[in-house]
Parts: structure tokens; sequence; C-alpha cells
């Protein structure tokens, strides 16, 4: 089987080639299971996803990151490693004793994430998840998570990671508070009227 560089006639000489994010379709057709947020809420308010499908999800994630780690062991690579690392972790620990609920942030919630402007990133600001540099795209798509003005991510990698954990992958601040459900009717506020129409 050839690889990419092969695949799309990209020589290997010259300047290294910026990683390739894993294909992440796997993920989202399970995430489509599993995934009770914003507009997705099942028909039946009190089902809950399957367990082994909720551990599919985790696990394809783990995959995916496990894949952007790469082998390279520069020391610039080094945190972006050690992140990744502590994501999969993460992911796999979740996939081996899943949750009742997938607990991640609504659609609504990533689509209302600020984006940054090509114009305010410098050619040192990578994304923490897969290293790639911001500006080696012609057309990036970073987004600034709420909890730091720093924290900004290529949309690509940060959106999955959402969609499974509602927290920031560098700090683990938790960036939406799911709303308590509402108390229960008073039966005293109401009149009660025992006749029949």
């Amino acid at each position: 089987m050839s690889d990419y560089n092969v695949e799309h006639n990209v020589p290997k000489e010259g300047p290294e080639q910026p990683r390739r994010r894993p294909d992440l379709s796997t993920f989202f057709s399970t995430l489509d299971l599993v995934d009770t947020s914003g507009d997705r809420q099942p028909q039946n308010a009190h089902s809950l996803p399957l367990p082994r499908d909720i551990s599919a999800a985790f696990r394809n994630l783990a995959n995916a990151f496990e894949m952007m780690r790469g082998g390279s062991g520069a020391s610039s690579e080094q945190s972006h490693n050690e992140l990744l690392e502590t994501l999969v972790e993460s992911l796999m620990q979740s996939a081996e004793h899943p949750p009742t609920e997938v607990q991640g942030v609504s659609d609504e919630f990533i689509e209302q994430l600020d984006r940054v402007p090509k114009k305010s990133l410098n050619a040192e600001q990578s994304c923490p998840i897969c290293s790639n540099p911001f500006l080696e795209d012609s057309h990036p798509l970073v987004v600034r998570l709420p909890c730091h003005k720093d924290h900004i991510f290529d949309l690509e990698c940060i959106q999955p990671w959402l969609k499974l954990n509602p927290t920031c992958p560098l700090d683990r601040q938790t960036l939406v508070k799911k709303k308590a459900p509402p108390p229960p009717p008073d039966e005293e506020d109401g009149e009660y009227d025992d006749m029949y129409a």
C-alpha cells in the first residue's frame, strides 16, 4: 500500500510537509448515534445511547489523535506530544468506562466560538492538537475558546474533542455549564377545579 506522498505525487525532498489530519468520518458517524446535544435530542426524552456506541465514539477519536502524534522526537514537538498523549489517555479511559451520556457541547456553541482572523495570527502560532502552523493553510479556520485568550485551535481539531468533552483540552476548564432541570410544577399554585365539562 502506498502512502499519501506517493498517491498525491508529493516530493519527499524539500521542506517538511504539514501533518495531515486523519479522516474523522467514522468518528462523526458514530457521534450521530450518541450525540444528544442541541437539536439532536432523541424523540424519547428518557432514552440513553448504548454504552458500546459511546465507547466507540471515544475510541475513534483516541485513535485519530494517536495518529496525529506521529513519531517525531523534536523538543518543540514534546509539548504537543504530551498534550496528545494526555488527550488519548483521557479518551481511552472514557472508552473503557463510558458515561451514560455524552457531555459534549452543542453545535450552536461551536458555531458561536470566536473566530480568529488570519491577519491577527503570526507565523509561530500553531494548533496545540495537530501542531500545524495556522498560516500554512491559505484559509485557516481558527477559533478561540472562551476560557483563555491564548487558547486557539484549528476548528477541525477542536470540534471532535468538544463534541465529547465540554472542557478545554489545555486547562480542562469547563466551557459550558449544563442547565439545571426545571423544578416540578407546584400543584398548590393553580386552582383546582373538580368539575368536568
